[in-house]
C-alpha cells in the first residue's frame, strides 16, 4: 500500500525517540513491502523558535493531507514561562482539534520480563491488560478561560452529543475485548459528570447491552489502579480525568516511557504519540526510552493504515526485545548496564521479521 505519514518530532527527547520510531516504520514498509512517505513539519516549541506559531499554518496543512501522524513530545522550560504568550501545548490542543480527534486509546499492558520494574509487587500487576479510553477535545482544558490579579476561572463544558462518540468507541472496544466497561466520572460532586454518567447509560444499554457497564468515582478509580489494576478491562472518562489517571497507569507498566497512544476521530486519520513529555533534564544524551514512540508506531500501522500484521510483528518485536533485556536506564535495576535509545531500537529491528 502507498500512505502518507506527518512527522512531528516537537522537542526535548521529541526528535531522539522520533528517530527510532522512524526507522522503524521505514523498516516496516521495506520488510512488509509497502510505500510509506515521511514528511517531517515544526511543530510545538521548536516551531515557535522559528516560526512564531506552535503550530505554523504549513505544518497543519501537511497533517490535514497526510494518511496520519506521528508526533513526539513538545514543551519544556524555554517556553514555560508565567508571561509566555505563545506555549507549544496551544498547539498540540488546537491540533487535536482541527483533526477532529476525540478519542484518545491508551493500553497499558505489563510486560512479564518487567514485573520487578514496577514499584507494586508482582502479583498485582501480573496480567495487567486493559485501555483507556479518553476524551480529547472538550472538557476543563478547552473550556472558557480567565484570570486576574486576584481570580482565575477554567470551565469544564460537555454535551451529550461528545460523551455519546466517545462512549461508542469505548463500548465497542470492550466488545471486541473481554466485555467490560468502567466509566469514569466525579458525578458526586460535578453537574458535567452528572450528565456524563446518565448519557453513557443510556448509550451503553442501547447500543452494547451485551457488554457489563461499571461505574467508578475517579478518586476510587485511582485506588483501585493500584490495588486492583487486574479487575479492569477498558476505561472511559473525560479529558482531565483521564490525563492523569493514565500517568498513574503507566507505572503499573514500570515507566512512563513504554506506554503509547493513538488519537482518533470519525475516520482513519489520527495522531499517534507516547504519552510520557519532553524530559528537558535528559535531552540529548542518547538514553530516552523509545518503547513507547515505537508502539505508538505500531498503533498507527493497525488503526490509520489498518496493517494489523504490520502492526503485531513490531509489537512482538519490541516485547522479545524487552525480553531480552534491551532496557534504558528507566527500566533496569542498579546492578543492569542499561542500553542507549539507539540502541533499543537495533534490539526491535533485529528482531522484526513478517510472520511465518
Amino acid at each position: 500500500m502507498k500512505a502518507r505519514v506527518a512527522v512531528l518530532a516537537g522537542d526535548g527527547i521529541g526528535p531522539e525517540v522520533m528517530a527510532e520510531g522512524v526507522r522503524c516504520l521505514e523498516a516496516v514498509a521495506q520488510r512488509f513491502g509497502h510505500e510509506i512517505a515521511l514528511t517531517p513539519l515544526p511543530f510545538g516549541g521548536a516551531a515557535i523558535d522559528c516560526a512564531r506559531d506552535p503550530l505554523p499554518p504549513d505544518t497543519l496543512r501537511g497533517c490535514l493531507e497526510a494518511d496520519a501522524v506521528l508526533l513526539g513530545a513538545i514543551g519544556g522550560p524555554r517556553w514555560s514561562a508565567p508571561d509566555a504568550q505563545l506555549r507549544p501545548e496551544a498547539g498540540l490542543l488546537r491540533l487535536r482539534r482541527e483533526l477532529g480527534t476525540f478519542a484518545n486509546l491508551r493500553p497499558v499492558r505489563v510486560h512479564p520480563a518487567l514485573s520487578e520494574v514496577s514499584t507494586l509487587k508482582a502479583e498485582v500487576i501480573a496480567g495487567v491488560d486493559l485501555v483507556f479510553v479518553r476524551e480529547l477535545t472538550g472538557g476543563i482544558y478547552f473550556g472558557e478561560k480567565h484570570r486576574d490579579a486576584v481570580h482565575a476561572r477554567d470551565v469544564c463544558r460537555y454535551s451529550a452529543a461528545e460523551i455519546e462518540r466517545i462512549v461508542r468507541v469505548a463500548g465497542q472496544l470492550a466488545r471486541e475485548r473481554r466485555g467490560r466497561l468502567t466509566s469514569i466520572d466525579k458525578s458526586n460532586v460535578l453537574e458535567t459528570s452528572r450528565l456524563w454518567r446518565e448519557v453513557t447509560e443510556r448509550v451503553m444499554a442501547r447500543e452494547f447491552p451485551e457488554v457489563r457497564l461499571e461505574h467508578m468515582l475517579v478518586d476510587a478509580a485511582a485506588m483501585h489502579l493500584i490495588r486492583r489494576p487486574r479487575d479492569f478491562d477498558v476505561l472511559v472518562t473525560e479529558n482531565m480525568f483521564g490525563d492523569i489517571l493514565t500517568d498513574e497507569a503507566s507505572m503499573l507498566a514500570g515507566s512512563l516511557g513504554l506506554l503509547p497512544s493513538a488519537s482518533l476521530g470519525e475516520g482513519p486519520r489520527g495522531i499517534y504519540e507516547p504519552i510520557h513529555g519532553s524530559a528537558p533534564d535528559i535531552a540529548g544524551r542518547g538514553v530516552a526510552n523509545p518503547y513507547g514512540m515505537i508502539l505508538s508506531v505500531a498503533l498507527l500501522l493497525r488503526h490509520s493504515l489498518r496493517l494489523e500484521a504490520e502492526a503485531l510483528a513490531l509489537e512482538q518485536a519490541a516485547a522479545a526485545a524487552l525480553g531480552a533485556g534491551a532496557r534504558t536506564p528507566d527500566l533496569v535495576r542498579r546492578d543492569e548496564r542499561p542500553c542507549s535509545t539507539r540502541e533499543a531500537g537495533d534490539a526491535i529491528l533485529s528482531r522484526l521479521r513478517p510472520p511465518a
